[in-house]
């Protein structure tokens, strides 16, 4: 059997590494960082930039880079050796940088810092696909970048591409270059003002051990920015546990959290841990803490404050080190009014409060992203054809007012790619509407409605959504419909119009 040098080794585990973070709600930035650090080491180089192509704006940027001097930097596609890989998708390695006639000194320029070697790959899924960004080692520290360290980068930049393909930095169009910038978040879709808000405060609340209390409607993803902030923590390799308030019957909620010892009542024939145990050195959820019987609530509030307790029919004080997360999408503060919440619990769960926002405060742009998003996901799964949004399909959506929020959305566009064979996504194929009798508008509009609270413009917008898709995407007979002229409709829905491929 060969032995295996401490090099190898390295390199081989900096891509097992990088493949077991696909999966996670991991910050995009912190995985490419990861990638940047541990190339850098591997192959013995100062510094390693990832450069992605920001296929909106059709520049580099750098969205990590080891470059203590700027938190990030961004050039034209035209310029510098990286923009040349990123044009050509050949793979660069020079001696001596400043005599190489592609080489631009704008970034140095800005750092301070002095380029001799470069060692330069295309990112991309495999050797033909579109470029979506470059892999720049900057200064071997022992000589110069060699042959072998170029087979191995071009193989790193390989997988680096195949990662992107799995994450939210998704290319909007697959036959050309480059990629979407979707959000901080792996598998978190979201770049409204309202979820930067939120990205903000959870990407704060990770790097402590501060309790966190998540509030949003039910379906607004609640569950998966507590993972978010899991996965993004210092805790990030201790486990993490999930408690569902709702479904746990009054009498087993003790022996669920804190687990019981054996004969503590009938059945009971041997020790069991509890999910505090369980989490110990990692993160503790509390799902619908608003739902917690108020029996149990005390002695929650007395694990809350010292992280002490004892399993049911024991003795025993025991202590867990666990960081606690909470969600709800109850009124917490009308729970504390008619006697179902304790006061004193409220407050120490409250100490970094995150409101999620429903998916109609999201904006019509993210609707159709959040669509796109799915589509894509559920064609893999399925095994159908790339999606096609027809006229009219994504007006209806954006018409809608998403009373399941997010996990609605899902649910229809999963539904209507099973239903599209042939990938041809149309506005019918979306589940019916089935308001109940008393909503607002329900009754009188055909089962669709438009939310209170948006601006006159949002609400205009919504409402020729909802005509264009009862019109089957036909704006010439909604604006018939409407008594106005087919140019006032496309006014009102050009931002929606932008995003729709097929309109």
């Amino acid at each position: 059997m060969l032995e295996r040098s401490p090099l190898f080794m390295n390199r081989l585990s900096l891509l097992v590494d990088l493949a077991s973070m696909l999966a996670r709600e991991v910050d995009l930035d912190a995985m490419l960082e990861m990638s940047c650090e541990r190339v850098a080491r591997a192959l013995g180089a100062e510094r390693a930039t990832v450069w992605l192509i920001d296929a909106e704006r059709g520049d580099l940027v750098a969205r990590v880079a080891l470059l203590p001097e700027l938190p990030s930097l961004r050039q034209p596609v035209e310029r510098g050796i990286s923009g040349w890989v990123a044009r050509t998708g050949q793979v660069v390695r020079v001696d001596d940088a400043a005599s190489d006639e592609r080489f631009d000194p704008s970034a140095d320029r800005a750092t301070g810092y002095t380029t001799r070697s470069q060692l330069v790959a295309p990112i991309r899924e495999d050797g033909k696909a579109p470029v979506r960004g470059v892999l720049q080692l900057l200064n071997k520290l022992d000589g110069t970048f060699d042959e072998e360290d170029e087979r191995y980068v071009v193989a790193l930049a390989i997988q680096l591409g195949r990662a992107l393909e799995l994450t939210t930095l998704r290319a909007s169009d697959p036959s050309g270059p480059g990629l979407v910038m979707r959000g901080p978040f792996n598998h978190i879709i979201g770049r409204s003002p309202a979820m930067e808000t939120v990205f903000r405060r959870i990407a704060l609340a990770a790097d402590t051990d501060a309790t966190v209390l998540l509030r949003g409607e039910t379906g607004t993803g609640k569950g998966l920015l507590a993972r978010a902030i899991h996965v993004n923590s210092p805790r990030q390799a201790g486990p993490f546990v999930t408690v569902d308030c709702t479904t746990l019957p009054a009498q087993l909620v003790e022996s669920e959290l804190f687990g019981h010892e054996r004969g503590a009542f009938t059945g009971a024939d041997r020790r069991v841990r509890g999910k505090v145990e369980l989490a110990q050195g990692g993160t503790l959820l509390l799902d619908e803490i608003g739902d917690l019987p108020l029996e149990m609530q005390g002695k929650l509030l007395r694990f809350v404050q010292d992280r002490c307790f004892e399993r049911v029919g024991g003795r025993e004080t025991l202590r867990a080190d666990v960081r606690i997360v909470c969600a709800t999408h109850r009124d917490l503060e009308a729970a504390i009014a008619t006697g179902k919440l304790r006061e004193d619990l409220y407050y120490r769960l409250r100490v970094v409060e995150i409101d999620v926002p429903p998916l109609r405060e999201r904006g019509p742009d993210e609707i159709a992203t959040l669509a796109k998003h799915f589509a894509d996901m559920y064609a893999r799964r399925y095994r159908r054809p790339e999606p096609r949004f027809q006229p009219g399909a994504i007006d209806a959506l954006i018409a809608h007012c998403w009373p399941g929020n997010v996990r609605e959305l899902e649910h229809w566009v999963e539904s209507a790619i099973v239903l599209a064979p042939d990938g041809r996504v149309e506005a019918q194929m979306w589940p019916r509407t089935r308001e109940r009798k008393g909503t607002a508008g329900g009754e009188a509009n055909g089962g669709k409605s438009v939310p209170v609270g948006l601006t006159l413009e949002e609400a205009t917008r919504r409402y020729v959504a909802a005509t264009v898709a009862d019109c089957a995407g036909n704006r010439t007979a909604a604006a018939r419909k409407l008594g106005v002229g087919r140019n006032t409709v496309a006014r009102a829905l050009r931002k929606v119009s932008r995003r729709d491929t097929n309109d």
